[in-house]
């Protein structure tokens, strides 16, 4: 017993490790994007798909992952290796490539789809690990995704002018990630399809308790990555109003990786709790303070730089518990041999709809401006809320 419970924590403490180290390539374009813009010509098109190309990788990389059901068929300790070191390729290609060129974007939606066999393979090894405790196991997963994912920002940060670093560190990091994923082991419940099942993602529709987990998620992606993806960008522009430039980039850099570090340290926390008082509960609050935190940050944007700093923590801390738990609750109501193509179609939906939001956000902004678009984040939350309340009453 001593044994299993040793093996399980070094097993999971070595896939947290690479589950950071890997996801650290996911914003890296979007927090050096002033220094690229400032050494190159990139038009806001191209930048928007600089950030977009990922989201849209991922979700084809996902839906044919998903499809063929790799998570579930072959060892996805080796999968999550293969993907985390070719992204990290990948990313590195950016050195030689323009930025902002074509196939710096083509290079991008590589990353992205690579990152499908990092992020719902690792979910997959997470579950195999536990059943009573898969709220936390999966919370703390997500919660080193989301580590990894503020990462670019501190990069960016610890950089300064020196995109080049930033870049070559992050790469590094992801190929040492997906070496440490090897020396995990899986669990006791870790479940393997014998063949395809492409009518698994059938499942999704048919069983009405995963169906309304899938509602959840699409409404927390609404606000998500739209959210990370920008929210530097556009607390610098709030800052300007009171600093100089320079200033506000560096404020707004430490501002945005804080925030979203402070996701995924609740998401720890969450995934604690979840397993005590329910789930779909926690979802639920996560929710409502995420989408109040959403508007609070829209009617103080551009005011006394503490009290956005404020709000957009607190929003940042908020946006991403309830991530965890939708993929938790599919986990619970799926056939284990399935659950690693359900998770991975779970993420392909919800990132194709991130594709949209992430491309779209900037657009809207020069037309409404950013508290308009941060209002408009918080319609996510109150849908997810409505897809939660339909899976308490089942």
């Amino acid at each position: 017993m001593q044994a299993d419970f040793s093996g399980k924590w070094r097993s999971l403490t070595l896939l947290m490790l690479a589950e950071v180290a890997g996801m650290s390539l996911w914003f890296m374009s979007a927090a050096i994007l002033p220094d690229l813009t400032r050494e190159f010509a990139i038009s806001d098109v191209r930048q928007a798909a600089l950030s977009s190309a990922v989201q849209i990788g991922f979700v084809a990389g996902a839906l044919l992952s998903a499809f063929l059901g790799l998570a579930d068929r072959i060892d996805p300790r080796r999968f999550f290796a293969f993907s985390a070191i070719l992204a990290a390729l990948f990313n590195a290609s950016l050195l030689v490539v323009e930025p902002g060129g074509a196939a710096s974007i083509l290079a991008r939606f590589a990353t992205g789809a690579l990152l499908a066999g990092v992020y719902p393979v690792g979910m997959k090894i997470a579950v195999g690990w536990g059943k009573d405790d898969r709220g936390f196991l999966v919370g703390t997963l997500v919660g080193a995704l989301t580590f990894g994912s503020a990462a670019p920002h501190l990069l960016a940060l610890l950089g300064g002018a020196d995109w080049r670093w930033s870049l070559s560190v992050a790469s590094i990091a992801s190929a040492a990630g997906g070496i440490l994923c090897l020396f995990a082991s899986l669990g006791p419940f870790h479940a393997k399809a014998p063949r395809m099942q492409v009518k698994a993602i059938l499942t999704a529709w048919t069983n009405r308790k995963i169906r309304f987990a899938y509602a959840g998620y699409l409404g927390h992606m609404w606000e998500l990555y739209a959210m990370w993806a920008w929210i530097g960008v556009a607390l610098t522009i709030s800052f300007s109003a009171h600093m100089p430039d320079e200033a506000a980039i560096s404020l707004s850099r430490l501002i945005a990786f804080l925030a979203i570090a402070s996701g995924g340290a609740a998401c720890i926390i969450a995934g604690l709790v979840a397993d005590r008082v329910g789930k779909a509960n926690i979802a639920i609050l996560a929710m409502v303070v995420s989408g109040t935190a959403a508007l609070a940050s829209a009617l103080t944007f551009g005011g006394p730089v503490w009290l956005t700093i404020v709000c957009v923590l607190v929003w940042g801390a908020a946006i991403l518990p309830d991530s965890a738990q939708f993929s938790a609750l599919v986990a619970d109501y799926a056939p284990p041999e399935q659950a690693g193509s359900l998770m991975t179609f779970q993420t392909a939906l919800g990132f194709a709809l991130t594709f949209l939001t992430v491309q779209a956000t900037p657009l809207v902004a020069d037309h409404i401006g950013w508290p308009g678009v941060f209002a408009i984040m918080a319609i996510g939350p109150a849908l997810g809320i409505m897809g939660m309340l339909r899976l308490k009453r089942l």
